[in-house]
């Protein structure tokens, strides 16, 4: 998908305090796989009949983009069991949408790759959930699907469609951060998405297993900073809001600029931590809206709501735009406006998304996180606009 790192953030005097740029539309709940860590717990092998039809799918685009002009990612499930996935992808190009695809990649050959070029995705994201056969095949439960997503990034590669590695990193994979960005490098992908898993649906069955601890979790933001500095690819960990204040905390121990000054500069510089609710939403199968796919809190149903008014009016959107709501040590955390704390997992642990992210390291201290005038200091220096500005 779309490096969010790419995303303008609002300005100040903006006449939308909040513009969407990024939405997740799960098109369907079907899937060709079972993997262990799905956030869903109702997975298909078929599409199923709560899908949105083809028209509500086409009346879903045309209210996004009557509400700005955002990246919209088709997902799943697996997308390409639809079978209109490229009807709906030129009527949202159509309406002025850049379009990305979701994919696992297990279906894509030669033939579908094709029309995946001529579809005009503008980028196309793989899984990837580990750097070898073993390791990916044993996470997503079916042999030789590590093969054939590696065969699907050469045939889109060959057609010169930008492609993305997605990997979820938890302990199965947690030593082959570094081998899965070469794997990049050597097939040719633009970006590598990292993503910390989150104990949703299949996921909240597998967490104890699998979930790598708050100091775990640190070292492998560090290790991923200090990566960046080695490739030209993008990298974004992702559901890893806590990669903001790393990245700043470095670049001041090692006296360097941030991961990502000069060509990709603007990545990371305009960009921050948690965006659910903020700058990004997830439509589910059934027109659900949510914050992201993984915090299970309704925002509303496009079936019966506009989403343009759920996207300007959700209370629940509301309050995760309000920074000082948080609570716990992400409420006098100074890295909070460009962290905020993964919003799902401090649901999953506590039952409150304004609770503070469970799986951070980082412990603020209350006084110290104050300046001389008693008010909460900000270590970032970034360009999201305070409260009051909104």
């Amino acid at each position: 998908m779309p490096h969010p790192g790419s995303i303008p953030i609002p300005t100040p005097g903006s006449s939308d305090p909040h513009p969407i740029r990024l939405v997740f539309w799960e098109t369907t709940a079907g899937c060709n796989l079972e993997c262990t860590h799905c956030r869903r717990l109702d997975v298909s092998r078929e599409l199923m009949k709560t899908d949105l039809t083809t028209d509500e799918g086409r009346q879903l685009i045309d209210q996004i983009a009557e509400t700005g002009r955002p990246v919209l990612i088709f997902s799943g499930g697996e997308p390409l069991m639809r079978p209109d996935i490229f009807d709906l992808a030129a009527h949202a190009r159509s309406r002025g949408l850049i379009i990305a695809l979701a994919s696992n990649g297990t279906l894509i050959d030669e033939p579908l790759a094709q029309r995946i070029a001529q579809a005009g995705f503008d980028r196309v994201s793989i899984s990837l959930d580990g750097a070898d056969a073993a390791t990916h095949d044993g996470f997503r439960m079916q042999a030789g699907a590590f093969d054939r997503a590696v065969a699907a990034l050469g045939h889109l590669r060959t057609l010169g469609v930008g492609t993305q590695i997605n990997c979820t990193i938890a302990r199965h994979d947690k030593d082959q951060i570094e081998a899965v960005l070469r794997l990049a490098e050597q097939v040719g992908a633009v970006a590598v998405h990292y993503f910390l898993l989150v104990p949703v649906g299949c996921g909240e069955q597998i967490a104890d297993d699998q979930m790598l601890d708050a100091q775990e979790v640190e070292e492998r933001l560090r290790l991923i900073d200090n990566l960046q500095q080695t490739t030209s690819l993008q990298i974004k960990p992702t559901c890893a809001p806590h990669y903001y204040r790393i990245i700043r905390q470095q670049a001041r121990e090692q006296h360097r600029p941030r991961s990502g000054q000069g060509q990709q500069g603007a990545l990371h510089r305009i960009t921050r931590g948690c965006l659910a609710g903020i700058a990004v939403c997830f439509v589910s199968h059934e027109g659900k809206v949510f914050p992201c796919g993984y915090l299970p809190k309704e925002a509303g149903d496009i079936r019966r709501t506009s989403f343009g008014d759920i996207w300007r009016n959700s209370e629940l959107f509301r309050a995760l735009r309000e920074f000082t709501r948080l609570t716990g040590k992400c409420g006098i955390c100074p890295f909070k406006n460009v962290c905020g704390g993964c919003r799902a997992r401090a649901f999953y642990e506590f039952g409150d998304y304004l609770a503070e992210e469970p799986f951070c390291a980082y412990e603020p201290k209350e006084e110290a996180a104050k300046d001389e005038g008693g008010r909460m200091k900000d270590e970032t220096r970034q360009t999201w606009p305070p409260l009051a500005e909104r």
